[in-house]
């Protein structure tokens, strides 16, 4: 069934509607029953509608939505697409009052606001996955507040610091995720329903209704903008492409950690995978298309940037395309987020100790806090290192002389500094990473969870 045809005297052809028709958007299909009862509601409030039709209608959809949520709703090929779906049943349950449905409507606001409906219900799904991400990454980071690693730049050896604020870093990550996905749910939340095709109608309908009865908080100020603009979805889209690229991140550590080159992480049997060839291996097949998935999704964002791009107003068939995109970007989130959790639930995470060299930073803020310039005294215990390092010595190695030598100010006391474990543990400034700023965290990340 279409909507359409009064002015044709044939059908579509078959090319036509093969090319034409998409059933992506039959996940739609309670939301799509629920802007039609609130639809319905408002004619019948407004007198634009009898109180027998809003009765019959209601009625009908409400078998619509039964058959919905309990996944017994039936497709017919010979629907253009869900918005005619839910007609074609309609006049099935009801008959001739169900063309009284499209009264004041078109499907180019109608869609506006299912796929409005459909991110603001899937936003929170995320905000929640996210939120129990972080969690998980705060509980096995609490458990290794003290398990000393060494942090990286450029991908060598920087300063001590612990695994459990390495891991919080993602917790961090992952709390403003969820808190893009919130503020983008801000501009989701208005209704489209009334903009009409393009222009809105000359029936008077009460747009400000719908919105109060779908529980959203505002509804559109310009028609064209509300059937032609999808701004608030490639804003979903990026919610999840930002997301998916922080978890490749923490993805690809995963994957490193779990070499027998860093030899940080040992994946579960269930998490992980073997080779058809090699008796040995265990690989992160989940971290893998983790990193994977995040390359797809940041070209779905790519796609749904390029698809507004040149468009006039108002609706143009080019935006059937956002709902693929958007379902694709949000299922690869949904499902990593999902795998990752399980990851790391299931991997054992060890301690390895950074290079002693790591400490270097400690002995200059000591003569830092005597006073001595920090450009001098990182000039000092960079000579110190060469030094040491050309007599195939470390700075473990060094003596009170080679420290005297190296700047007079510092004493036979800061061979102590030099353990990487002292070195976390002076690391006392906020954010950082000594064992009570991971449990600092840990408190401060669930209190922002938790609280409203």
């Amino acid at each position: 069934m279409s909507l359409w045809g009064g002015r044709f005297e044939s059908g579509p052809g078959e090319t036509l509607w093969a090319y034409t028709t998409d059933d992506s958007d039959r996940r739609l299909l309670a939301d799509d029953v629920a802007g039609s009862m609130a639809h319905v509601r408002m004619l019948g409030d407004t007198g634009i509608l009898a109180d027998v039709d809003v009765s019959t209608l209601l009625g009908g959809l409400e078998t619509i939505q039964s058959e919905a949520a309990g996944g017994v709703f039936e497709f017919s090929d010979e629907d253009e697409d869900v918005h005619s779906a839910v007609e074609r049943r309609l006049f099935e349950l009801v008959g001739d009052p169900a063309g009284r449905l499209h009264t004041a409507r078109s499907r180019n606001d109608q869609v506006a606001l299912d796929m409005r409906l459909y991110t603001r219900r899937a936003a929170d799904e995320r905000i929640d996955q996210l939120h129990d991400f972080a969690l998980a990454l705060a509980e096995i980071a609490e458990g290794h507040a003290t398990t000393v690693v060494p942090s990286y730049t450029h991908l060598q050896q920087a300063q001590p610091t612990t695994l459990g604020h390495h891991l919080l870093a993602y917790a961090w990550m992952s709390v403003r995720d969820a808190e893009r996905f919130a503020g983008a749910l801000s501009r989701t939340d208005v209704s489209p329903l009334g903009a009409g095709a393009s222009a809105g109608t000359s029936l008077p309908i009460d747009p400000e209704a719908i919105a109060r009865d779908m529980g959203m908080s505002g509804v559109f100020e310009n028609s064209l903008d509300a059937v032609g603009s999808r701004d608030h979805l490639a804003e979903y889209v990026f919610c999840c492409a930002q997301a998916m690229v922080n978890l490749s991140r923490l993805a690809e550590e995963v994957i490193l950690w779990a070499t027998p080159e860093f030899g940080r992480a040992r994946l579960g049997d269930n998490v992980s995978t073997g080779s058809s060839a090699l008796p040995h291996k265990r690989n992160p097949d989940i971290a893998e298309l983790v990193r994977g998935r995040a390359a797809r999704v940041t070209g779905l964002l790519a796609a749904m940037m390029t698809l507004q791009k040149g468009l006039p107003l108002a609706y143009n068939r080019d935006l059937q395309e956002d709902k693929r995109l958007v379902f694709e970007a949000d299922d690869a989130l949904a499902g990593s987020l999902a795998a990752m959790v399980e990851l790391l639930r299931q991997t054992e995470f060890l301690g390895v100790a950074p290079s002693v060299e790591t400490a270097s930073l400690d002995l200059a803020e000591a003569l830092v806090a005597r006073g001595v310039p920090f450009r001098e005294a990182h000039n000092a215990l960079g000579n110190l290192v060469l030094s040491l390092e050309t007599q195939g010595r470390n700075l473990l190695e060094a003596t009170a002389e080679d420290l005297v030598s190296a700047h007079p100010d510092l004493v036979e006391a800061d061979l102590g500094l030099i353990d990487p474990a002292t070195s976390v543990q002076r690391r006392m400034s906020a954010g950082g990473g000594s064992p009570e700023s991971v449990h600092t965290q840990v408190s401060d990340l669930r209190r922002r969870i938790t609280s409203p």
